[in-house]
């Protein structure tokens, strides 16, 4: 992935050069040029071409920017209420990724939603503790972000 955005900058630089013109405009002409040509010779290269990465972190953001908003609401709602209904409790979470950074980044992705909070991740990785604020609706709202969050995951590292 790496050498195709060099290859894409690269091609953006030459095209501003050979236009004999420094500007903003000329640069991203020449970066489309070269997403053009980098998308032609995407068969040559080892990994896939990289701009369906890039939309994939967006999707990402996006996926994790609405779970945030709904499960803020939803604390808020508890929060507001005259009386304070919740019963917190600890849960165990399984998960289908593999790597490292894709558990890590699940982790993260738990925690910063409202309400849960990863507490410990085993030491094979293949299941997290969470912490939650309303134990019987809050474990349904966490797997169901988890399993939106693993698919965007997947889309961005593999």
């Amino acid at each position: 992935m790496a050498l195709q955005v060099l290859i894409n900058l690269l091609v953006a630089f030459l095209w501003m050069f050979l236009q004999d013109e420094w500007s903003m405009l000329s640069f991203f002409s020449g970066y489309l040029v070269g997403i053009l040509i980098v998308f032609v010779l995407r068969r040559f290269f080892p990994s896939s071409f990289y701009l369906k990465k890039c939309f994939a972190a967006v999707y990402l953001f996006w996926v994790f920017f609405r779970e945030s908003i709904v499960s803020s609401i939803y604390v808020i709602g508890h929060v507001i209420r005259p009386r304070l209904k919740i019963t917190p409790g600890i849960f165990r979470l399984e998960t289908e990724l593999e790597s490292d950074l894709e558990v890590t980044l699940l982790a993260l992705l738990i925690t910063l939603t409202p309400g849960s909070v990863v507490m410990k991740v085993t030491p094979d990785k293949k299941a997290f503790y969470v912490h939650a604020l309303n134990l019987p609706d809050s474990v349904i709202a966490v797997i169901s972000s988890k399993n939106k969050f693993e698919h965007a995951i997947r889309k961005v590292t593999r």
